[in-house]
């Protein structure tokens, strides 16, 4: 699903125009990325939560030369979906 499928599915619910229903899944998607970047956890009720892990360095190895090497740190983004949505998506009832 892409973001003008999203668009498409919004403005079939609620009405409106194009325009409108684009500025506003912009916006929530917007809100979500600026909440995640300033370190906070997006929390959606029936959904799930999204939040910033930081991974620490750590060794590793190049496959194909197999040359020990420093992984860096990073920040990763997760997802843990709620109990309802996985529910939903294995089929339960």
């Amino acid at each position: 699903m892409t973001k003008a499928d999203i668009v498409a599915r919004v403005q079939g619910r609620i009405g409106g125009t194009k325009l409108e229903c684009a500025a506003l899944v912009e916006s929530v998607l917007n809100i979500m990325k600026d909440t995640l970047e300033s370190g906070e956890d997006v929390k959606i009720t029936g959904f799930g939560k999204f939040s910033i892990r930081r991974k620490n360095d750590r060794r590793g190895r190049n496959p194909q030369t197999g040359e020990d090497m420093t992984i860096t740190a990073r920040s990763v983004l997760s997802f843990k979906p709620s109990p309802g949505l996985r529910a939903a998506v294995n089929g339960a009832d």
